[in-house]
């Protein structure tokens, strides 16, 4: 049977040994995950549906490490269970890594989870969210919906937060949000900026470090997490994910640290047993095996100098990044852009109004940026 033949729930459950179960996991065509068949051939059971080169969502093209798909597999035993132990084992592990105490953390359905959960407890009518534009929009979505006030600072020359404006809309606000590294910039906000921010805003307004694409910032970088400042700084939560350099984004599991009290009030919003249990045994094995996250480090670092030497190549102006993705300054409208590529097999990030000229691409495998490379010269000239 190929990976691409539609199974049905009774053949399924056939299949559902452990040996097996590991198979349909991990995509039998030795495709990355980035390159693998779009879902709707999938599901029309086309059986040689077209692959596309999916740039589009900064995921990690090398998938999960081999120790979480074989926890997944073996996890199909667990199902039966609720999580609630698997959940206590992996914020111990959690602690055990960080020095902080198991009562400061909280699992979340992927860190979208924490971001909702904190909009609803901090934001509201005349507690508005202060956020930078263009960055990851979701909390704001969020907290809008909440009946809050959005408030959307610019970000600077060099595409960093503008922590002083920022500053500056803090009285009144119940949240500010910074993500860090910036998504969709890829930009880093300085360390000692961020621990000057943080002693000059009101403790009565929480700050959410967004630390979603940390594990990719280079040694020597000027950054520094927020879990180092935890203790210094009651109004600071930091929320971290497994979807990206654990290559988890499908299984949606993150979490965040904060002050008890803290995660007590957006506990009251979120619900009961929302992370799943494949989810948390992939993300104990994914920390016990450092490797693959230390290999997708290294690889994203070398592609990236690849794309980057081609960009010089041809001109194209981009923005230094921190992450598993970058900004190509275009020169030009980016919307007829992003489809033109869509159609030569090449699927990048969506557009993003505070920056109409600029195409947000993710760092896939060397082969796949090599197929970025070939459709970017030929729609681009």
């Amino acid at each position: 049977m190929t990976n691409t033949t539609v199974l049905s729930r009774r053949r399924f459950t056939q299949l559902l040994g452990a040996g097996t179960a590991c198979s349909l996991i991990r995509p039998s065509n030795g495709l990355p995950a980035a390159s693998l068949p779009l879902p709707q051939a999938i599901l029309t059971g086309r059986t040689t549906p077209a692959a596309v080169v999916r740039l589009s969502s900064n995921e990690n093209p090398y998938g999960p490490s081999t120790a979480a798909l074989k926890a997944m597999s073996d996890g199909f035993s667990l199902a039966w269970r609720y999580p609630d132990e698997y959940y206590d084992t992996l914020v111990e592990l959690l602690s055990k890594s960080t020095g902080i105490p198991t009562n400061q953390f909280m699992l979340g359905n992927g860190s979208g989870e924490i971001l909702k959960v904190a909009a609803m407890a901090f934001t509201g009518a005349g507690k508005r969210i202060v956020i930078a534009d263009p960055t990851f929009e979701a909390i704001a979505h969020h907290a809008q919906n909440n009946g809050a006030e959005v408030l959307k600072v610019a970000l600077t020359g060099d595409y960093g937060h503008d922590l002083r404006k920022m500053l500056d809309a803090a009285n009144g606000a119940g949240l500010i949000y910074i993500c860090n590294p910036n998504n969709p910039t890829a930009t880093i906000t300085p360390k000692a900026a961020v621990r000057d921010f943080l002693n000059k805003v009101p403790r009565t307004t929480v700050v959410l470090i967004d630390e979603a694409y940390f594990h990719y910032v280079e040694t020597g970088s000027d950054y520094e997490s927020g879990l180092l400042l935890m203790k210094d700084y009651s109004n600071l939560i930091v929320a971290r994910t497994f979807s990206k350099i654990y290559g988890m984004a499908g299984l949606r599991l993150g979490y965040c640290v904060a002050r008890p009290e803290q995660i007590k009030l957006m506990r009251a919003h979120q619900v009961w047993d929302s992370i799943n249990i494949m989810a948390i045994v992939a993300g104990l094995a994914s920390m016990q095996n450092d490797e693959h996250a230390a290999q997708s480090y290294r690889q994203n670092i070398e592609v990236k100098k690849f794309v980057c030497s081609q960009l010089d190549e041809l001109g194209y102006r981009y923005i230094p990044s921190h992450a598993n993705f970058m900004m190509i300054d275009l020169r030009r409208d980016v919307k007829p852009v992003i489809k033109t590529m869509a159609d030569h097999g090449v699927e990048v990030g969506r557009f993003f109004p505070a920056l109409p000229n600029f195409m947000r691409v993710t760092i896939g495998t060397k082969p796949q940026m090599e197929s970025f490379v070939s459709a970017f010269r030929a729609v681009m000239g």
